[in-house]
């Protein structure tokens, strides 16, 4: 029941961003936005008729917040120069960090003052209000915003002429799959939401095996590790552009750099927490590092697609998207599988895993990455299915 919603999310991914490029991106994300609240008031009631109808309503959920997900990062494509792509996606992409920190410092309280329903309706009603504050406030393209100057729209415009497509793109669907950039970015996600959802998920129940502390039960606690990602997921951006404006280092050199950081730093502190971690604290600490840490592939390979394909951002996103929660399904089930039946030394294989996971993956971004326009994905070549 708690997993469904991810295989909505996962069955939407590639649909919502091969349809961002041919229909509005407004209406698409202020709908699923809207829908994915109302499903959120409605499962009380599906509740009330039993637990099928509250996994259907959880996969039709995650249907729209996949569709969500996966269209408004295609905005950036007309509203991003490329001087301040990274800083403007990590920031929109961050509130997915910054979410379930919020959640869990206000939920225990939302519980105890005004009873557990209340979550539901509150947080759906709070999405409902933000899709009608989308539809009001948004603009597809920056020469239609009324609030902005004259020559701010154009130095966006004439900044992205390159990368807006003049028309509807043929898709080179074989040399899609052919591209090497392309599988290693895939690789790259599927380690990086492999990590994530392990660290998210089961580092709580290490720290329970280890010291006997229930960090779940403690909003405070939970929350530290998503609030940090949150704050190094801004930085890592902003870091990025900085870079990149004052050409102290070359477009592929900071996309390497970013994804060695973001797949290498919680490889080593989760290693810190099987070996390192003797005091609560120090756990703590380390747990905190390993989820923060891994923002930093926000200034790489979660924005790599929008260099190498920009005319095929959504689809591609979508994509990568797919196989990078993929990653995160087959971490959390292997995961479990193995804490069933290895009663000797579960944590060392788990742990293990998830750092030659990450170094494989960074092994091969680091050779075949690139951070260039690709041929297949450039507007005057003639591409075919």
């Amino acid at each position: 029941m708690l997993s469904s919603i991810f295989y909505g999310i996962l069955i939407s991914q590639i649909p919502a961003g091969y349809l961002s490029g041919i229909y509005s991106l407004k209406k698409m994300v202020g709908s699923a936005l809207f829908l994915s609240s109302l499903f959120t008031l409605l499962i009380l009631l599906a509740a009330e008729f039993g637990e099928a109808l509250v996994i259907i309503c959880r996969v039709i959920q995650g249907l729209f917040q996949g569709i969500a997900l996966t269209t408004q990062q295609v905005v950036w494509i007309k509203w991003a120069p490329p001087l301040e792509q990274v800083r403007l996606t990590s920031l929109s992409l961050s509130g997915l960090l910054l979410g379930p920190c919020v959640v869990l410092l206000i939920t225990g309280f939302i519980c105890d003052s005004l009873g557990w329903p209340m979550v539901f309706y509150i947080f759906g009603a709070c999405g409902c209000a933000l899709s009608l504050l989308w539809f009001v406030l948004f603009y597809e393209d920056p020469k239609d915003h009324p609030c902005i100057s004259k020559s701010e729209k154009e130095y966006i415009t004439s900044a992205l002429t390159q990368q807006v497509s003049s028309s509807a793109p043929s898709l080179p669907i074989k040399a899609m799959l052919k591209s090497p950039p392309l599988w290693v970015i895939s690789l790259c996600n599927f380690a990086f939401f492999w990590a994530n959802s392990f660290l998210s998920l089961y580092t709580p129940m290490f720290i329970n095996s280890k010291f006997h502390i229930n960090v779940k039960e403690n909003g405070l606690l939970s929350s530290l590790p998503h609030l940090f990602a949150w704050i190094f997921a801004i930085l890592a951006g902003h870091m990025s552009d900085v870079f990149l404006s004052r050409n102290i280092l070359s477009l592929l050199t900071i996309r390497k750099l970013f994804t060695l950081l973001g797949l290498l730093l919680p490889a080593l502190f989760s290693l810190c927490l099987l070996y390192l971690s003797s005091s609560f604290h120090g756990t703590m600490i380390f747990l905190i590092l390993a989820n923060a840490t891994g923002s930093f592939c926000m200034g790489g390979i979660l924005i790599n697609v929008l260099d190498i394909a920009p005319r095929y951002y959504g689809l591609l996103k979508g994509f990568t998207n797919v196989i990078g929660l993929t990653g995160g399904l087959v971490a959390s089930t292997v995961t479990g599988v193995i804490l069933s039946q290895d009663q000797d030394s579960p944590w060392l294989k788990i742990f293990f895993m998830m750092v030659a996971n990450n170094v494989i993956s960074l092994i091969f971004y680091l050779i075949f990455a690139k951070a260039e326009i690709q041929d297949w994905a450039k507007e005057t070549q003639n591409s075919y299915l």
